[in-house]
């Protein structure tokens, strides 16, 4: 029988990660402090930072492992394996068999690549051992963790995954920057922060419907009067810090 985690509060979004790879990681929520790595002030004051590093969830590679670019092809190694292997469309270790065994049999001998090189120099798909649901019209927007300090080895290319309809695994691509290097990837180390995005908001009508307003002389009262507020009303003695962060907070409270 299906084990699905109950949500916390009345408030169910409809998104359900299910897991393919036995040893993937199980998402967790992205954590407003960037896992810990924000600047103390940043995360005391700063809300904006704080509300995009905690959107959606962090997701993790399924095993520790290492990637080395050499210039003209990836090499991939892990736990048990002696030498470097060529990447090129790499199983999961032991998960062909394991797929195979659950899988109805019109769908055996399909289990998807854990590691998949592509045509663009070092680059590569890495997939998380997951596969994500997302109710009619809710997307995934998947990127590297917000906030976190990048890796300077690597780049992350964000993308928008149709998971509606999509129903297959949720990966992505990266770009291996150096060679010659070491590229260390670990299970406790989030490799991706996947949160939904609405489609109504990713169709060209409705990017390119917006107002404008051309010039401060066709500022409203009600424009002044919200600029004071947040901006006069809160410099030189009568500023309270952190009292954007506290506002925020408690316009959101239930």
């Amino acid at each position: 029988m299906r084990s699905l985690v109950q949500p916390e509060s009345d408030g169910d979004v409809g998104i359900t990660f299910l897991r393919m790879i036995p040893s993937a990681v199980k998402p967790i929520p992205a954590d407003s402090s960037a896992s810990g790595t924000l600047p103390v002030r940043a995360y005391r004051y700063c809300e904006p930072v704080r509300l995009a590093s905690q959107l959606g969830w962090y997701v993790f590679p399924p095993i520790d492992f290492r990637l080395v670019w050499d210039g003209r092809v990836i090499l991939f190694k892990c736990e048990g394996l002696d030498s470097w292997i060529q990447v090129d469309a790499l199983q999961f270790p032991k998960f062909k068999g394991h797929f195979d065994v659950s899988a109805p049999a019109e769908v055996q001998g399909y289990s998807p690549p854990f590691l998949s090189s592509v045509p663009e120099g070092g680059s590569f798909q890495l997939w998380s051992g997951l596969v994500l649901r997302t109710p009619p019209g809710v997307f995934a927007y998947v990127r590297s963790p917000i906030n976190h300090t990048p890796d300077s080895h690597t780049f992350t290319y964000e993308g928008i995954i149709e998971t509606d309809t999509w129903f297959g695994p949720l990966f992505t691509n990266i770009k291996i920057l150096k060679t010659d290097t070491e590229i260390i990837f670990r299970r406790n180390q989030p490799i991706l922060q996947v949160y939904p995005v609405n489609s109504d908001f990713l169709s060209l009508a409705a990017v390119r419907d917006f107002g404008f307003v051309e010039s401060l002389d066709e500022f409203e009262e009600e424009d002044w009067a919200a600029y004071k507020d947040t901006i006069v009303d809160r410099v030189g003695p009568k500023r309270q810090k952190g009292s954007y962060a506290r506002q925020s907070r408690k316009s959101k409270r239930p």
